[in-house]
């Protein structure tokens, strides 16, 4: 489950992923295997794939418990070895690191 919060928090990667429509869901799909291996790597915490609803975009958010932990998954060479089928499928990759600057929710 993500953990969203300020303070100790995880390594937290968030991927913006462009594509054609008729490709969102080949790309979808990419994803989740990916997030499949992803998930059996040391420190992983959470993956959450996004798709916007005009076809366009899948939004991959993922944390992490230290980004060294974060950096040997993605240079395994399983990993690395499925990168190249994005080529075909997207316009545009474009990962980050991020923290978390503020948190509100609901108040009863």
């Amino acid at each position: 489950m993500p953990q969203i919060q300020i303070g100790r928090q995880p390594v937290t990667q968030i991927t913006i992923i462009e594509a054609e429509p008729e490709k969102q869901a080949e790309a979808l799909s990419l994803m989740r295997e990916r997030a499949r291996f992803m998930q059996r790597q040391p420190g992983f915490i959470s993956v959450s794939l996004h798709r916007s609803l005009d076809g366009r975009r899948i939004v991959n958010y993922i944390q992490w418990e230290s980004r060294d932990l974060l950096r040997a998954a993605h240079q395994s060479p399983e990993f690395r070895k499925a990168w190249s089928q994005f080529g075909s499928l997207t316009d545009d990759i474009d990962p980050h690191l991020y923290e978390v600057a503020d948190v509100l929710a609901k108040s009863d």
